[in-house]
Parts: C-alpha cells; structure tokens; sequence
C-alpha cells in the first residue's frame, strides 16, 4: 500500500474520531484565535518505516501556526491550525534507469536529474487536530494537514510549479503557563494529483519540534 493511499485511509479515520468529538460538545468561546507558534521538521525519506533506493529526498520545514478551537468534547478537542511554510529540500536521483528510454531526451535527463540539487517549496497548509489531556499539562495530540504549495525545480518525481501535500503528525504537548512546548512525529507525501507529469511524489518520514503561545 502506498503512503498516499495510508493517507487517505487516515483521513477517513480522523474524520471518524472528529464526528465522534463533535457528538461530545461543551459550551465554549469556540473559533477564536487562542495560540500562536513556529514549528521546525526535519524529515527524509531513507528511513526505517519506507526507503526507496532510486532518490535521496531530505528536507527541512519552518512552520509559522495559527491555532483556532473549533469545539470542546468532554474526552476530546478540535484545532483547525493554520500554517503557512516554507521548506528546503535536498534531492538527487540514485538510479539512473528510472529515467526510461521512451521519455524523449532520456540521457540528458539522467545527467541533469543525477545531480545533487536543492528544492524551494512553499506552502498553506490546514491541520485538522484532535487533542486529549493525558495527564495535568500534558497532551496527545494527532493531526491531518492538507495543503496545496509551490516546487521551485523539476526532478525525475516531480514537476516544477503547482502540487499538493499530505501530513500526519502524531505528538505530545506540554503547557507551561502560557506557553506550550511540543514533540511529535510525522509522515509526508508530496505530488499533485496528476496535474503534470512527472508525479511519482517524495514520501516522508520525520521528527518535529513546536513553540506556542496561548494568546486567550
């Protein structure tokens, strides 16, 4: 099963957990701004969960978050988290064979998509979150971010210009007064739904780091 299509099973599940947060609604000042943080990842896709041996993809992502309560359920809540982003991506074709010999100009391609080169996206991105308090400060958090971004440079797996991305995060918060400290993994993919060609995407696996500040 590929990483896209986990995604969307996700989705389907998250959407489940949602509906069943939204049957346990309390009254609350909902919709309203109540943090603000940054965010860092790092992730790669050469890791132990999936590894594709034909391309070396690594990337850096700051994240500035808005985050919006959407309801308050008596075991769980929901966050809309507003991200704006920019990442910084290394990338270089391994196999050469996967640029095959029908594609037109094939060798040139293998020469150019070989080289090692570094990849600008930018991105708006929406996670969709479900929080839980474990303990006294501290909390689960799992969310779905889906976004739509722009790629600066072409490669084997992807067009230059308009694309899609994909994240799940899954993660622990710790409140401090009126601050929040977060720890959390995720997983990426990266295509644009057969807009343009190529497509094959970048699939991702990393660590994230987070900073908020309750502003309600």
């Amino acid at each position: 099963m590929s990483l896209n299509s986990s995604l969307k099973r996700l989705s389907i599940f998250f959407l489940f957990l949602s509906s069943f947060a939204f049957g346990q609604e309390k009254e609350d000042d909902t919709r309203k701004l109540k943090k603000v943080g940054v965010l860092f990842n790092n992730a790669k896709q050469n890791n132990f969960l999936f590894s594709d041996k034909d391309y070396d993809y690594k990337t850096n992502t700051f994240k500035a978050q808005l985050f919006y309560s959407l309801r308050k359920g008596e075991n769980w809540d929901i966050n809309l988290i507003v991200q704006p982003q920019f990442q910084i991506a290394e990338h270089q074709l391994l196999n050469i064979f996967f640029v095959t010999p029908d594609e037109p100009n094939f060798e040139d391609l293998r020469d150019r998509y070989s080289q090692k080169k570094t990849i600008s996206l930018y991105a708006f991105e929406l996670g969709f979150q479900l929080r839980k308090e474990l303990l006294d400060s501290l909390f689960f958090e799992s969310t779905l971010g889906l976004g739509v971004a722009y790629i600066d440079v072409e490669t084997e797996r992807l067009a230059q210009g308009f694309t899609f991305l994909e994240n799940l995060s899954v993660g622990l918060a710790y409140q401090l007064k009126n601050t929040e400290f977060y720890l959390g993994t995720n997983v990426g993919h990266v295509s644009n739904f057969n807009i343009q060609k190529p497509n094959s995407g970048y699939d991702l696996l990393g660590f994230e780091i987070g900073y908020r500040i309750y502003i309600n």
